[in-house]
C-alpha cells in the first residue's frame, strides 16, 4: 500500500513538473509573440504602412495647413524657440457664414505669453492670415453681432472684456486698446480656444 502511494505521489510530482515547464514555455512564447507584434507595428509605422484609419483626415489636413503657415510666419523666431515652445492649439469657426471655417491659432508658453496675455493668429480657410493678435487671455468669444459680414469678437485682456470688430478685412491686433464691453459676456456668445476648459489637443510645428 505504501509502495503504491509512493509511486502515485511521484507520478503526481512528475506531472506537476511537466505542467510547470509547459507553462514557462508558453509564457516565453507569448512574450515572443507580443515582442514580434510590437516590432512589426513599429516598423510599419516608421515605414508609413501602419493602419492610421482612426486619424481624422480632415483634421489632419488642417493641422498640416496651420503647421506649414506657422513655419513661414515664425521663420525668424524658430532658431530661438525651444522644443517646448514649438506647439500650438487651434479651433475652427465659420466667422462669416460662408460654409468655410476660419482657424483660431494660439500658443501657451513663456515665449508667446507674458503678463498681459498670449499671442496668436486668425487664419482663413486656405491658411492665409486675417490677423495676428497679442496680449490675450483665453477663451475668446464669438458674439452674435457682425461687422463687414464677420462676427464681432470679445477678447479678454487686462481682466477686462474688449469688443473687436472687423475693419477693412482685419480685426484689431491689440485687444487691450479696444472698447470695453459693459457687464458680462453675452450668454449666447460662443467660446473658442477654451484651452483649460476643453483641454484642447496641442500640436507641434
Amino acid at each position: 500500500m505504501n509502495l503504491k502511494f509512493w509511486i502515485m505521489k511521484n507520478k503526481i510530482l512528475i506531472l506537476i513538473a511537466i505542467l510547470a515547464l509547459s507553462s514557462c514555455q508558453n509564457k516565453d512564447n507569448s512574450k515572443n509573440i507580443v515582442k514580434t507584434i510590437v516590432q512589426d507595428t513599429l516598423s510599419k509605422t516608421l515605414g508609413g504602412t501602419a493602419d492610421l484609419s482612426e486619424v481624422t483626415s480632415k483634421e489632419d489636413k488642417t493641422v498640416e495647413l496651420i503647421r506649414k503657415q506657422l513655419l513661414v510666419l515664425l521663420e525668424k523666431d524658430i532658431p530661438t524657440l525651444t522644443k517646448d515652445d514649438r506647439y500650438f492649439y487651434y479651433e475652427a469657426f465659420d466667422l462669416n457664414n460662408d460654409k468655410k471655417n476660419e482657424y483660431f491659432v494660439s500658443f501657451s508658453n513663456p515665449y508667446f505669453c507674458g503678463s498681459g496675455g498670449c499671442s496668436g493668429y486668425i487664419l482663413k480657410n486656405d491658411g492665409t492670415v486675417i490677423n495676428r493678435f497679442t496680449v490675450t487671455d483665453f477663451p475668446i468669444y464669438v458674439s452674435t453681432s457682425a461687422t463687414e459680414k464677420f462676427y464681432d469678437l470679445i477678447f479678454e485682456s487686462g481682466e477686462k472684456f474688449h469688443l473687436l470688430k472687423m475693419k477693412a478685412g482685419k480685426y484689431p491686433s491689440n485687444p487691450s486698446v479696444q472698447g470695453v464691453i459693459k457687464g458680462d459676456v453675452p450668454k449666447e456668445s460662443t467660446k473658442v480656444l477654451d484651452i483649460q476648459g476643453k483641454k484642447l489637443e496641442k500640436y507641434s510645428f
